[in-house]
């Protein structure tokens, strides 16, 4: 039985090793995409999140610190904030659920030392699989002992394959030439962490009604982070930040999920009382343009900040 178990050990070993090695080959020398797709490495993808976490590093002492998804990093300038004195990060990656938010907290949060969290909560974030999410952050940040918790609580092939071949490149420095340019295409990166998109306004459509879908594993997760940020006595202000009236508006179950944002503190839902326009501050069905992002950003100082703004709060009324 001994010998029995030494050879399926050594077996276990061998394998992993040639599994590591055929990753590691296939990521450096496979000529085509559909000969790695279970192998997703993009550094310098979409979002810029490589410059965001690059400059991550050197932020500290921050004012805010505005965490969640492309909503996000698209819709918090951090430029708006600094006119009124008020200096800010902006820590939002491409899909990011609350997996993603606690591994880039775990990394940066003490250095960037917030006084202030604003956490844009968007309800799609707690439906998914956080695969997108995951590959981003693994090819655009350092990998170590939390990327490798956030490979198994996503549990997909992709992630698994794409985390062995990136620490492969982070140990041979393999991404050392590697400069992201500040514009790309329609996007640039601005200091703090905000993507802002070339203008262009949306043309609107019907969506059909449906309600969310969540992961219990994403809230339970979301719930951790709250944790820690409380502990560390770092305030928090739950957003979910304006979408299209004609994409919020086909979803069913938005007052259920705005009572279950303010069971978990302070919390605003800014489609329910900023008025902006499809077909003038938005770039597509999610996202604002530059125009609605000077609007949205104002309401938040005004409602955060200022508390001159008549707006209430889910939390202030349930």
């Amino acid at each position: 039985m001994k010998k029995f178990l030494k050879k399926t050990i050594a077996f276990s070993v061998f394998a992993l090793t040639a599994y590591c090695i055929f990753i590691i080959l296939l990521g450096e020398f496979a000529p085509y995409y559909f000969l790695k797709k279970n192998l997703n490495y993009k550094l310098g993808a979409n979002g810029h999140l490589f410059s965001r976490t690059r400059q991550a590093t050197a932020a500290t002492d921050v004012d805010i610190l505005f965490l969640g998804s492309s909503h996000a990093y698209r819709g918090f300038d951090p430029r708006v904030f600094q006119e009124y004195g008020y200096t800010s990060f902006n820590l939002g990656s491409s899909a990011q659920t609350p997996v993603q938010t606690k591994v880039l907290l775990e990394r940066y949060l003490d250095r960037l030392n917030p006084k202030l969290v604003i956490y844009e909560v968007f309800p799609g974030s707690f439906g998914s699989d956080g695969v997108e999410s995951a590959l981003d952050v693994i090819a655009n940040d350092q990998n170590d002992r939390h990327s490798i918790w956030m490979a198994f609580k996503t549990n997909h092939i992709k992630v698994y394959n794409t985390l062995i071949y990136a620490f492969y490149r982070d140990r041979f420095n393999r991404n050392a030439g590697f400069v992201e340019q500040e514009q790309r295409e329609v996007d640039t990166y601005v200091d703090g962490g905000f993507v802002e998109r070339e203008m262009k306004n949306y043309t609107p459509r019907t969506f059909n009604p449906r309600e969310w879908k969540f992961k219990s594993h994403q809230f339970k997760v979301f719930e951790d982070v709250l944790d820690v940020l409380h502990e560390k006595q770092i305030d928090v202000v739950l957003v979910m930040a304006p979408m299209t009236s004609c994409l919020y508006e086909a979803r069913l179950d938005r007052s259920e999920y705005d009572k279950r944002m303010a069971g978990y503190g302070r919390y605003y839902n800014f489609n329910e009382f900023l008025e902006l326009d499809d077909a003038k501050h938005f770039y597509d069905a999610h996202h604002l343009n530059q125009d609605g992002v000077q609007i949205f950003n104002q309401k938040v100082v005004d409602v955060i900040f200022k508390n001159t703004d008549s707006a209430t709060s889910v939390a202030e009324y349930e």
